[in-house]
């Protein structure tokens, strides 16, 4: 089977990172058999203009089934659900392999007191600071998407 071996836990901070590029390098540690757990999701960063990224993700949200709009794909609101969404996105999820590693994922807002104090991976993914395009945040996203915390 896909998780034979003892999986090593990785803890990975999300705050001021590009939610894409991170959420990439989560799914392919995830393949690698290891668990992984992203801490302050809420904090990560999304690349591009503002306008457009609202715009692009609301019509994502708006994608219904004529027939039947229960079959639909769901997006959750909630930062850290939103997050843990677009990691799933990036996994072969379809096969058993994918869902075994997306079993394996753990995603927060914040960080919670178990975590407190945890080693954190450094990821080394360029920053936005280093970036010429506006970005906001995926709290900052969720709410104009209608989360309200």
């Amino acid at each position: 089977m896909f998780m034979e071996k003892e999986a090593k836990q990785i803890v990975v901070d999300g705050n001021s990172m590009i939610m894409g590029r991170l959420a990439s390098q989560v799914a392919k540690m995830l393949l690698n058999g290891n668990r992984v757990v992203v801490l302050n999701a809420e904090k990560m960063v999304v690349s591009g203009h503002v306008r457009s990224n609202v715009d692009n993700w609301k019509q994502r949200l708006d994608l219904k089934d004529k027939a039947n709009p229960e079959h639909s794909p769901y997006w959750s609101r909630r930062p850290d659900y939103f997050v843990k969404r677009v990691i799933r996105g990036m996994l072969p999820f379809q096969r058993p392999r994918g869902k075994e590693a997306f079993r394996q994922l753990r995603v927060y807002a914040g960080i919670p007191a178990e975590f407190k104090g945890a080693k954190l991976l450094d990821t080394k993914t360029k920053r936005p600071d280093e970036m010429f395009e506006d970005s906001m945040t995926v709290k900052q996203l969720v709410e104009k998407l209608g989360y309200r915390s």
